[in-house]
């Protein structure tokens, strides 16, 4: 321990350097927790979905018509942007945003964390990952 207090007295510009840096760090994580929706592998949207996290797909129509998650509810994200009212008494569900990737759904979710919604959360890697996973898509609307 003394060591650290003499590396500090020999070098105190580095050693402020670092605290600044730490700090930085530190304000960074906590203003990313508090402004951003969380996201979850495919296992945990399945754990999620098994307990009646409502998932909303916001793909085009084709390519939710093409494969999407069972029980999935299709949104457009302008309609996200618009208010989401088609999904306004699910404020306090768990919702999954699902796209192709996981890029599109994430700002639909941290949107959906604006708008009021108590967690939605993003399906990290989209539907592609779902399907990497192996895991069931239902075809058709």
């Amino acid at each position: 321990m003394n060591e650290i207090f003499t590396h500090v007295a020999t070098h105190p510009i580095l050693a402020s350097l670092a605290i600044v840096a730490a700090v930085v760090v530190a304000i960074y994580e906590w203003r990313e927790a508090r402004h951003s929706a969380g996201s979850v592998s495919p296992q945990e949207a399945v754990m999620l979905i098994n307990r009646g996290a409502l998932v909303v797909d916001i793909r085009p129509a084709d390519a939710f018509e093409a494969g999407h998650i069972g029980g999935a509810r299709r949104l457009g994200s302008d309609q996200i942007v618009a208010g989401a009212s088609a999904i306004e008494r699910f404020k306090d569900k768990t919702i999954v945003t699902v796209c192709e990737s996981g890029v599109t759904a994430a700002a639909a979710a941290r949107q959906l964390l604006r708008l009021g919604f108590k967690n939605p959360v993003n399906l990290r890697g989209g539907i592609n990952a779902w399907r990497a996973e192996q895991l069931p898509v239902v075809k058709g609307s």
